[in-house]
């Protein structure tokens, strides 16, 4: 295993490199290993974030893939209410292809050399699997599947539950009211979180037209959510919709895309969805209301931070590190979307600014006594 830490004259020419604590490059000739890890800010705690696995075209692209993962870490860590900072995990290949418990256990050496600075935890491309055998090399893993009923395991159907409780607060905004029954959603991204967040939505009265590289996924959501229509990828966006939720990779809201939206309101999973900040003025301009995808699609990593509380043996909240307290931490994430909602209409700005000022006034330090409670 090798590695070399990124300084600034190598990253300061990627517009996603905000002054990062540190960027470390990763090589295993052995196992063929070829990952980064980024961890953005500690001023709160150690930076949680998974480790993703993807066929990065180049270095660059994951470069700036896992500076863009792992501020945005930071930002939902702080606004989810987390004593925890941000960091992320990236490996290059496909892991349909190249993954192996050889390459990961290289990871979980990686992940270790930064000393706990950086707590990894499953992600797209990655599974519980690969997190039992990062764990034997570092104790800095979680994710692991936990007894029925208590902290630990896969964090994705939270995920999709905390997006779920989100929309709520963004229907309440748009349209007034915060119920399903009838409205349209349109879904990009039929993974783990895209496909059990359409189980939500299905179960409350929504209609869904869906799209999924992977045509047996849009056949599955067809025979499961009676009505579901499923559309070409392309045609996702222009889909009559009242909401679009982009469930897939991120930066796919931009000057191409945005202008083809019918949806009213943007609220999905994916991370990072536009692909330029000039996007949030774009969705403004058409009077599209946009729930910041990193305060929406915090419940997975509540998940984690619950479980990682819980082993380090110091909880620093007033209640128990039980499951049922971790849901309804969860849960909390409609007041916090209520709350971005209402500072963008009263200072006329878009609901990403009030996010992201409110998440940085807490690990800036501005706010931190509230940084356990604003969730």
């Amino acid at each position: 295993m090798q590695y070399t830490d990124l300084d600034a004259a190598v990253l300061d020419d990627f517009a996603d490199y905000d002054a990062h604590y540190k960027i470390r490059q990763f090589t295993d000739e052995a196992s063929g290993l070829k990952a980064w890890i980024a961890v953005h800010n500690v001023n709160i705690g150690p930076a949680l974030g998974g480790c993703r696995m993807f066929a990065y075209q180049s270095d660059k692209d994951a470069i700036r893939d896992v500076l863009r993962l792992s501020r945005g870490m930071t930002y939902k860590n702080a606004l989810a209410g987390l004593p925890l900072g941000g960091g992320k995990g990236v490996i290059m290949g496909d892991p349909g292809k190249n993954k192996t418990d050889a390459l990961i256990r290289a990871m979980g050496r990686g992940v270790h050399s930064l000393e706990g600075d950086y707590i990894s935890a499953e992600d797209s491309g990655t599974n519980e699997h690969d997190m039992a055998v990062m764990k034997r090399e570092t104790p800095w893993v979680m994710g692991q599947k936990g007894e029925e009923g208590q902290l630990g395991g896969d964090p994705s159907p939270v995920t999709a539950y905390g997006i779920f409780c989100g929309i709520r607060a963004a229907l309440r905004s748009k349209f007034g009211s915060d119920d399903f029954d009838g409205l349209t959603f349109a879904v990009q991204g039929l993974g783990a979180v895209g496909y059990d967040l359409c189980r939500y939505l299905h179960n409350e009265g929504a209609k869904l037209i869906v799209t999924d590289v992977r045509p047996a996924m849009m056949d599955k959501a067809k025979a499961e959510f009676s009505g579901t229509v499923a559309v070409a990828p392309d045609d996702i966006f222009s889909a009559d919709a009242d909401v679009f939720a982009l469930c897939a990779l991120g930066a796919q809201l931009n000057g191409r895309t945005i202008p083809l939206l019918k949806a009213k309101i943007v609220a999905g999973a994916a991370n990072n969805q536009m692909e330029t900040e000039a996007d949030h003025e774009r969705l403004a301009a058409r009077d599209i209301l946009y729930a910041p995808d990193y305060a929406l699609n915090a419940g997975g990593v509540i998940a984690v931070g619950y479980e990682y509380i819980a082993q380090t043996g110091k909880n620093p909240f007033s209640h128990a590190l039980t499951r049922p307290n971790m849901i309804a931490h969860v849960e909390r994430i409609e007041k916090t979307l209520d709350k971005i909602f209402n500072i963008a209409e009263a200072r006329g700005i878009t609901p990403g600014r009030a996010a992201d000022e409110l998440a940085k006034a807490i690990f800036m330090g501005q706010a931190r006594e509230k940084s356990l409670g604003i969730a």
